[in-house]
């Protein structure tokens, strides 16, 4: 599905002649190609699914945030905006982020689940969190919370 919309998007951005979004497009799909090459080699019933694609898509984006930091620390704002301009388009192939307050519950919902009891359980807090929420939870965000929940 992912990969149908992202096809039918660099489609129309090459009719509409957007240069940005064509190149990033192209990029992704490539970042899926590589992904599919690695898939291969863990065995021929190795498939990838719609959340190995997020994950891809969610990379993307934590390189851009990275570049766009390097980018404006040597004062090249010129390339930091390039890789802004990145990270909103390869932003609107993720899914919707949830907000904090679903983010709480979820992981009050998932401490109550496993039974944990203190900070040695919080592999299992998380684990169960990227089971269920994997792309619409940010766990650079959410491994804090979890922490607090936790302690």
């Amino acid at each position: 599905m992912l990969r149908d919309r992202l096809n039918q998007a660099l489609k129309e951005a090459m009719k509409a002649k957007e240069a940005a979004k064509v190149s990033t497009i192209r990029l992704i799909l490539a970042a899926f190609k590589e992904r599919d090459i690695a898939a291969r080699t863990d065995g021929p019933d190795a498939g990838v699914g719609e959340a190995d694609l997020v994950n891809v898509l969610q990379k993307l984006v934590k390189q851009r945030r990275d570049s766009v930091e390097a980018y404006e620390k040597a004062g090249r704002q010129d390339l930091a905006d390039k890789e802004k301009a990145e990270i909103a388009i390869i932003d609107s192939y993720l899914p919707q982020q949830l907000g904090e307050d679903a983010v709480k519950a979820a992981i009050a919902a998932a401490i109550a689940e496993t039974g944990a009891a203190g900070m040695k359980d919080m592999g299992k807090v998380i684990a169960l969190l990227r089971e269920r929420h994997g792309g619409t939870i940010d766990f650079g965000k959410a491994s804090p919370l979890v922490k607090a929940a936790l302690s």
